[in-house]
């Protein structure tokens, strides 16, 4: 197990709500008021000043987390082979991409050398990164694009065009991904700026991320990792949605705003294959306000387009990577453009008249969706994403389920719930009580103003405007948003960095807004508009001085610990390979040892972590059976089928005790063979006791029907290597 040891040693310009009319239609007849000249200069002033604080902020969480990185690791002192170890489990294998390209002569051969290697069910085989097509289609096929790849490619193009005599490859690749991270804090400072009109909000948000770090990202210790190429591009699509739902666009800056929309939903959809579920979360959250008449329709359908346009891109871009087409995004924005055409006067008639067509258009929508989605799935063949649904069954309690990979998922800590402890975190820094205290209001005025939409014509809305409560639809799609995202993190732990970071900007925006501290001050019967203003700037600096005098300390001592990456056996093991096994050896083992073994040695797998194919999830489960109760005539035949040349066992999965019984890797193989699980404890009637003992205890007592066909040929602490005998 890899282990870590202690080592010595201002404000945007707003329109003023609470003027009168009058001088609203002055201002709108072109009639430059008298202060013209200093409010102008006092704007520019103010962006000046915010745009420089959103950069140095930006900048500074890039170098905390590299400092971290550094810190933790002691990363510029290590071997090169520690380097690598320390990318843990699939991080190791989307490394490996940009490291088998950076050792090529040039990109054209880095790209053409770049082959993850694998064995087939009758021969060896090569699988190519860049078209995920394996050259021998009848043994195993693969259909998708590997979206790991392409921050690789990126950041390669531009190491070897600009800074490869500079800086070591290695140190490019983390300081691109850290660099990121100040483009992620950045965007997510100006959301916050938007929605509230004071950049003091976005400085709020930001400070909000840093001092969250733990909930916010893990992003130093976890660098390739899909999600932290993802969810900085996704971070500036919502910042340029929340530009875009703003009132009185010019026509030019509202194309220039979709057109950012749509390169940053591309790039975002490029990079991560969970982008289709995250952005269908997103599409229904802009069904739901334009059912309600919340948001403009017109802006509402260009984005479901941008969205379906992004991933059609990306699919192309794929070698026309078919799981892109099955997503229920894809289906479920091209039924509601169906339905848009199909249903006409939604917006029309009397509440309950709306109500019935809104839940015959729901119905319609629901239903079109999952006829498409079926047909598309038929068409193509496709079976990439049936385990996710499998987990999802099961997860929701819609029946228990003894699929070997449903159950993997649902034994992970990091799909589970999201844990309690998570909430007293977030409220230690105020994070979690204001985004409350902000979301309670902003909730109920949201369902005030969808009742209100139904029931009353847009004459009698346009009438009723200065005096009823409003929602303006760049703060109506954050906050149902934050709820749906809030959600997703609440049922899957895994997910939690989307909400938490967009809790962020909610609960700053929040206490820097003047339309939610009206309300409020309203509702007590204490409303002055000056009494506003005075709230809405003092709070949050009473906040931020909370957070520099609570946490300021902790943050210093943080950077000052120092530990050492130390890792002994997985160094042994790896240098090992690379000094007595061929290039050619084809290696078996657990999905994430793999992707270290590819990383560190180059040798040819017979799995890993990628888990988006059918086939090669079956793979996995057969690799695995070496944890099973199998006979050793079995496991022969199953690992020279795959044509391995060593399987490497792991003590840490053989005799597992992090997990419960019945979620331990052993337990889910021999539910799924059938067998009764180990240990004290109830097992289900049908299971039935094995007729052999578990292979990867009974191998090494070099018992003869053992030892006739593997041989073992390393072995420390924690690994043990056999070889496997080439019977003719």
């Amino acid at each position: 197990m890899t282990t870590i040891r202690q080592r010595k040693g201002g404000k945007v310009p707003e329109a003023d709500e609470d003027q009168p009319s009058e001088e609203k239609n002055v201002k709108s007849e072109g009639k430059i008021p008298s202060d013209h000249t200093g409010g102008k200069l006092w704007n520019i002033l103010s962006l000046t000043v915010g745009g420089i604080v959103a950069i140095f902020l930006g900048l500074l969480t890039s170098i905390y987390v590299a400092t971290l990185h550094e810190n933790d690791l002691w990363f510029s002192n290590i071997k090169e082979v520690e380097r690598e170890i320390s990318f843990r489990t699939e991080c190791g294998l989307y490394y490996s991409y940009y490291k088998q390209m950076i050792q090529a002569a040039s990109i054209q051969q880095g790209i053409v050398n770049c082959e993850v290697s694998f064995t087939s069910c009758c021969q060896q085989t090569v699988l190519n990164i860049f078209s995920n097509m394996v050259e021998d289609k009848e043994c195993l096929r693969f259909e998708r694009w590997c979206n790991d790849c392409t921050g690789n490619r990126f950041v390669l193009f531009i190491y070897q065009g600009a800074t490869k005599q500079y800086l070591e490859p290695v140190y490019f690749y983390i300081y691109t991904l850290f660099g990121l991270q100040a483009v992620y804090v950045i965007a997510l400072y100006v959301t916050s700026w938007l929605l509230s009109g004071t950049w003091l909000s976005g400085l709020l948000a930001a400070c909000w991320y840093i001092t969250n770090r733990i909930d916010t990202t893990r992003v130093e210790f976890t660098i390739p990792l899909r999600e932290n190429w993802a969810l900085p591009f996704f971070a500036v699509q919502i910042a340029a949605i929340t530009y875009l739902f703003r009132s009185h666009l010019q026509p030019a800056q509202e194309r220039l705003t979709l057109l950012a929309v749509f390169v940053a939903t591309f790039l975002f959809s490029l990079t991560w294959q969970f982008n289709q579920f995250m952005m269908l979360i997103q599409a229904l959250a802009l069904f739901i306000l334009d059912c309600f008449d919340i948001l403009p329709t017109a802006k509402v359908t260009w984005l479901y387009i941008i969205q379906i346009s992004g991933l059609l891109l990306v699919c192309a871009l794929q070698f026309f990577n078919s799981m892109i087409l099955g997503s229920l995004l894809v289906s479920f924005n091209a039924s509601i453009l169906i339905a848009k055409t199909i249903q006409k006067n939604l917006k029309k008639g009397s509440l309950l008249n709306r109500l019935g067509k809104l839940i015959l258009h729901a119905l319609l929508v629901s239903s079109l969706t999952l006829l498409v989605n079926k047909f598309i799935k038929k068409i193509l063949n496709l079976e990439s994403d049936e385990h996710i649904f499998k987990f999802l069954k099961a997860k929701f309690g819609f029946g228990a389920t003894r699929d070997f990979d449903a159950s993997l998922y649902l034994c992970e800590e990091a799909f589970g719930l999201l844990p309690l402890n998570t909430f007293s975190r977030l409220s230690d820094t105020l994070l979690f009580y204001v985004y409350i205290f902000v979301l309670f209001p902003m909730t109920v005025t949201a369902v005030i103003v969808a009742l209100r939409n139904l029931s009353c014509s847009n004459q009698a809305l346009e009438k009723m405007e200065e005096c009823t409560i409003s929602l303006k639809p760049d703060a109506a799609y954050n906050l149902i948003h934050t709820i749906l995202f809030g959600c997703l993190a609440l049922s899957t732990m895994r997910m939690k960095y989307l909400w938490t970071s967009h809790m962020c900007v909610f609960a700053s925006f929040g206490l820097c807004s003047t339309e939610v501290w009206r309300l409020i001050l309203k509702c007590v019967r204490l409303y002055t508009s000056r009494r506003t203003q005075v709230i809405k700037y003092l709070i949050p600096i009473i906040t931020l001085l909370y957070i520099l005098y609570k946490f300021w300390p902790g943050i210093m001592d943080e950077l000052l610990e120092l530990r050492e990456f130390y890792d002994p056996d997985t160094v042994e093991l790896m240098n090992w390979i690379k000094s007595n096994t061929p290039n050619t050896a084809v290696f078996a083992g657990s999905m994430q040892l793999l992707a270290g073994v590819k990383l560190c040695t180059g040798r040819t797998l017979t799995n890993h972590p990628h888990y988006e194919d059918k086939h090669l999830r079956e793979r996995t489960k057969q690799i695995y059976q070496i944890y099973a109760k199998r006979s050793p005539e079995d496991v022969y035949r199953i690992l020279r089928s795959f044509s391995t040349d060593y399987v490497i066992l792991e003590d840490s999965i053989c005799y597992e005790r992090r997990h419960s019984r019945g979620c331990r890797l052993r337990d889910l193989l021999d539910i799924a063979n059938g067998h009764i699980m180990d240990g004290l404890g109830e097992n289900e009637p049908d299971l039935k006791p094995s007729l052999y003992p578990r292979f990867c205890e009974e191998i090494k007592k070099n018992l003869p029907s053992y030892t006739a066909h593997f041989t073992r040929v390393f072995q420390n602490k924690t690994f043990h290597v056999y070889k496997l005998a080439k019977h003719k």
